[in-house]
């Protein structure tokens, strides 16, 4: 495995339970590819900066558990973690939150090119994250 990009992966998640999200952004390309969990994709460190936003508004998360791999040649990377989170704010088409708890798996898959995130897919079950918010 290549410890430069598990590096890379861990400072990415370090930054994102830190809140640190000047760091976090710096650790993408300019053109960075998401593809948000049952979503559409988005492209470029600005519209993930805006997603990101969203994000810390309506939910405080912090990840645990962290498994992180890599390719031999850095140019992949696999995390698998834990997400411990609260829900603050309702978002869009979900149901209504009122500081609702939860504990959801969750994996990601990265590109990496020059050192930087290129390309980042979330996966995590909706309808688990549903089920307990909801209740």
């Amino acid at each position: 495995m290549n410890q430069e990009s598990i590096e890379l992966i861990q400072n990415y998640y370090d930054a994102f339970n830190a809140g640190d999200m000047d760091t976090f952004l710096n650790l993408l390309t300019d053109d960075v590819i998401h593809d948000i969990n049952q979503g559409k994709r988005e492209i470029g460190k600005d519209a993930f900066g805006q997603f990101m936003g969203g994000m810390n508004r309506n939910y405080k998360e912090q990840l645990a558990d962290m498994v992180i791999m890599a390719t031999e040649d850095g140019k992949r990377a696999a995390a698998e973690f834990v997400v411990l989170g609260e829900y603050l704010q309702t978002d869009e088409g979900l149901p209504p939150a009122n500081g609702q708890k939860y504990r959801l798996p969750a994996g990601a898959f990265f590109e990496i090119r020059d050192n930087k995130v290129a390309r980042i897919t979330n996966y995590y079950n909706l309808n688990d994250w549903i089920a307990q918010v909801g209740a």
